[in-house]
């Protein structure tokens, strides 16, 4: 079985690294749409230009910022709260944040509960 080729909004890879930026934006969501009409500021203007550049290790704060088809194929380290965790970018993430990919929170895993949490927890040994 073939690979189906990537489209998004009907458009290609290729179709959509050939467009401007002005006309992606026409075909994002509207909720992306409007923030990238309001203009980047200046910690995106900075992790754009490390991209047109083609910097290997691109470390940002920028969890709010868009995917964009220039972005694609390349890894970005985003800060999660502690520490910077890698994002390797596909075709799949064209107009979602940076900060999706990236869980700020740890999931809860429960255990046996612990010495003094019940009155019948005392007489359970402690190891």
């Amino acid at each position: 079985m073939a690979k189906k080729e990537f489209t998004y909004r009907g458009k290609t890879l290729s179709e959509l690294k050939e467009m401007s930026l002005d006309d992606f934006i026409k075909i994002l969501p509207a909720r992306q749409r409007r923030s990238l009409k309001r203009g980047v500021n200046e910690k995106q203007k900075i992790v754009m230009e490390k991209i047109r550049k083609g910097k290997k290790d691109i470390k940002t704060h920028c969890r709010n910022m868009i995917i964009i088809p220039e972005m694609v194929g390349s890894t970005i380290r985003v800060y999660r709260g502690n520490k910077f965790d890698p994002v390797i970018i596909t075709e799949e993430m064209l107009g979602h944040y940076l900060g999706e990919f990236v869980l700020t929170r740890k999931s809860v895993s429960h255990s046996s509960p612990g010495v003094g949490a019940t009155k019948s927890s005392s007489s359970v040994s402690v190891r």
